[in-house]
């Protein structure tokens, strides 16, 4: 009797949301990547292996920011982001890293928090030697920021959007403000919103995947899809593939024997 009464009364499971994508298209968003060229390389190689696997269908490539900074090779991942729009359709969202990247070229106390905060090594992968950065003051790194980096790169990420919006999904680098729609969000919330936007605990309008905050596993809530897996600390670079009202990942990742290997999962 007892355990009757507790499945009468019990509280319902959560039951999942479904969202799509429409009809014939296929949408591969990249999570943060923070400098990490060998990463992107591999899962680049990935996703187009896939795509070619898969049935046909309209398919497009989405970087969801912070694509420098951190990791070793920022310079590298500009570059093959780049080259990588020049083949197929990839679309590429602002992250708060590229904007402070580019606030740094001409304001010198945005460069302080910039270098700060990975900065340092976006810098140097554009070839400045670390003993020569070490001797610099700050407007000496300002002043070799714009020699060293090309304006190809810097007009590349100014031209970089804030939101997209697809079927039943919006993609952004941070989240969005629960307290407005989406067609009224501020570029400073898309970019840098945190606390706000993970502790809201009603659904969103839309199934919003954002990078920004670090989880050691896809965050999928139902609601809202975490995908920035850390790819500078922890060696996982993930990409979730948006079909129909199916999603899936496909990871490159650092193996045991220091090789980047892929995996995917449904």
């Amino acid at each position: 009797m007892l355990n009757a009464l507790r499945q009468i009364f019990r509280k319902p499971e959560k039951v999942g949301r479904i969202a799509h994508v429409p009809q014939g298209e296929r949408w591969y968003v990249i999570g943060d990547i923070h400098g990490r060229l060998d990463l992107l390389q591999a899962l680049q190689e990935a996703i187009e292996a896939d795509d070619a696997a898969c049935a046909p269908a309209n398919s497009t490539v989405v970087f969801l920011g912070d694509l420098v900074d951190r990791g070793p090779d920022s310079a590298g991942v500009i570059k093959l982001a780049r080259s990588w729009g020049k083949t197929r359709k990839v679309r590429y969202l602002a992250g708060n890293h590229e904007e402070m990247f580019l606030e740094s070229f001409e304001d010198k106390e945005v460069l302080r928090h910039f270098l700060r905060h990975g900065g340092r090594e976006t810098v140097l992968s554009y070839g400045l030697k670390r003993k020569e950065y070490n001797r610099m003051q700050i407007a000496e790194v300002q002043k070799a920021m714009h020699k060293i980096v090309p304006q190809k790169h810097r007009d590349f990420l100014a031209a970089f959007e804030d939101m997209i919006v697809v079927g039943d999904y919006v993609l952004v680098h941070a989240g969005i403000n629960p307290k407005r729609p989406v067609e009224e969000q501020k570029r400073k919330d898309l970019l840098w919103i945190r606390e706000r936007f993970l502790d809201h605990a009603e659904p969103f309008s839309h199934v919003v995947v954002h990078g920004h905050t670090i989880f050691e596993e896809v965050e999928d809530t139902g609601d809202r899809v975490g995908i920035d897996t850390g790819a500078f600390r922890t060696g996982v670079l993930t990409a979730l593939v948006l079909e129909g009202d199916s999603r899936r990942r496909i990871q490159a990742f650092e193996a045991e024997d220091g090789s980047i290997a892929v995996r995917k999962q449904d």
